[in-house]
């Protein structure tokens, strides 16, 4: 049995076999195509398991309700955000500083379109006071902010940033900076900045917080010279 299989139960207590796992994975990936274009709450399960070509019984297998599922997808999300920490711990020395700050943007906001609908039921919840979706989003924001707090300190400690600065709170700057950013980028797309362009500044505030130096200068494409000057 695979260790994947002995970490999922059926609603009896059951520990399902391949297909089990199987049958519970596509109820919980069309659970989260439903959430991108549904309100989690007008979701039903009929809904799902129709989208999944099963039947209701076969979801309460699974899952006592739709909440449940909903859940069982922000608990995935939970887990994959601990990827991002390595991307912290990235070469912070010199002119590699930026593009570590550009690969964690870029890893940053690849994450949370991946679980776009699931963030924004999570986003909702948390907001609505709801403590198992507030734990959750903390669990999945943790890894990247202890690895800014660490990166952070560690700089700190060999003098390169002065003893006004506060690790932990700049890691949930940095943090907020690049979850607010992840939501709402297609907001400011729609205002006409675009997402390379945001991207870049994110990252050049990342630099900066985290280096406590001015970042390097953009390369700016030459002007193509006119006609007179020829």
């Amino acid at each position: 049995m695979s260790g994947e299989a002995s970490l999922v139960r059926a609603t009896d207590g059951r520990v399902p076999g391949r297909r089990g796992i199987a049958t519970r994975g596509r109820l919980l990936a069309c659970t989260a195509e439903l959430l991108s274009s549904t309100s989690y709450r007008d979701i039903k399960v009929i809904d799902i398991a129709r989208e999944a070509g099963t039947s209701p019984a076969t979801f309460y297998q699974y899952f006592a309700d739709v909440e449940q599922a909903v859940l069982a997808l922000a608990e995935e999300l939970a887990a994959d955000g601990a990827a991002l920490a390595e991307l912290v711990r990235g070469d912070w020395r010199g002119d590699r500083a930026m593009e570590t700050s550009r690969g964690i943007v870029k890893g940053f906001l690849d994450f949370y379109e991946e679980h776009r609908a699931v963030f924004r039921v999570v986003d909702l919840a948390t907001e609505e006071g709801d403590l198992r979706f507030q734990r959750l989003r903390t669990r999945a924001l943790s890894g990247i902010t202890q690895a800014f707090v660490e990166v952070v300190g560690d700089l700190q400690h060999e003098g390169k940033l002065g003893p006004e600065v506060d690790p932990t709170a700049s890691a949930y700057v940095l943090v907020s900076m690049l979850a607010h950013t992840a939501a709402h980028r297609y907001g400011f797309e729609f205002w006409g900045v675009r997402t390379a362009t945001l991207s870049e500044h994110v990252a050049r505030f990342i630099h900066w917080g985290v280096t406590g130096r001015k970042p390097p200068e953009q390369k700016r494409p030459a002007a193509p010279r006119s006609r007179a000057g020829r």
